[in-house]
């Protein structure tokens, strides 16, 4: 899990996401106008409704901010019987998988178009994670599918 921010003219949207590190799908994501905790709490939200996760075995991992280190955040982790796993202060390595993500979506998307809204710079966010990267866009990591064909490669 982790945050990222782009400008736009009318301001900075932020986007925060939940990766699953096993196929590198966006699981759950948020954007927002902020950088509060519910940012954060309702990308985990949607992760639990899409995935379901059994309580006490599955690990949410993040760095350190102050999203993911509020009670609101710790409270729905907790709710959810999640793992909560915190890397070290300071090492861009240790959410290496969710770091790599902004990077593909700063090449991909946010460096491509000059963004006049947080609505169309929102508009186009989620039609790049669901219409394009979790079905469509082949991954090294996942022997050249896309993070749901890995997933359903898998599941057989």
């Amino acid at each position: 899990m982790d945050v990222t921010e782009h400008p736009t003219e009318e301001g900075k949207l932020y986007l925060a996401v939940v990766l699953d590190a096993f196929s590198r799908r966006v699981v759950g994501w948020s954007i927002a106008d902020h950088i509060r905790s519910e940012l954060v709490v309702d990308a985990l939200q949607m992760a639990i409704w899409r995935r379901r996760p059994p309580k006490g075995s599955t690990i949410a991992h993040s760095d350190h901010g102050s999203t993911y280190t509020s009670w609101a955040f710790g409270r729905r982790l907790r709710g959810a019987g999640l793992l909560g796993s915190m890397g070290s202060v300071g090492d861009c390595f240790d959410n290496s998988v969710a770091e790599s993500f902004f990077g593909t979506l700063q090449l991909e998307l946010l460096d491509e178009h000059r963004w006049t809204s947080r609505q169309q710079l929102a508009l186009a966010v989620f039609d790049w994670i669901e219409a394009w990267y979790n079905p469509r866009r082949r991954h090294s990591y996942c022997k050249m599918l896309s993070p749901i064909d890995y997933e359903t490669a898998h599941a057989a």
